[in-house]
């Protein structure tokens, strides 16, 4: 199951499964995926499952920072492709369409060469 990684920001070592629902990223508390960073919009961006293709779909939602796909600014609504990044205020997700068993698995995964054997999150949450 595909799913987007946190590996740059507060929430640094955020795990989320996608699924085939529609998720909204956020300040906001009642966002599925909850983001603290005072340079994200309360609905920032949203991931869209598009069952015609089988495809996950990034659109920004209007937000006053806006949402960069690989270092380009989002103007419409575009398909995702695996180990693509996502950055919104200060925070970087990854999408992946690999299907990791868990949240360790995923962040090994994500590790730069090199750093492998140091902890992503310090104190080891």
């Amino acid at each position: 199951m595909p799913s987007l990684t946190i590996v740059r920001g507060q929430n640094e070592g955020d795990y989320y499964p996608l699924g085939k629902r529609t998720m909204v990223i956020g300040r906001q508390e009642g966002c599925p995926i909850q983001v603290v960073d005072d340079r994200v919009s309360r609905r920032h961006v949203q991931i869209r499952y598009d069952e015609a293709d089988g495809s996950y779909h990034l659109l920004d939602m209007k937000s006053a920072n806006g949402t960069f796909l690989n270092g380009r600014k989002v103007e419409t609504d575009i398909a995702l492709r695996d180990n693509d990044e996502i950055e919104i205020g200060g925070s970087k997700m990854i999408f992946s369409e690999t299907d990791f068993p868990d949240r360790s698995s995923a962040l090994a995964h994500f590790k730069k060469q090199g750093e492998r054997s140091r902890p992503t999150i310090e104190g080891g949450r």
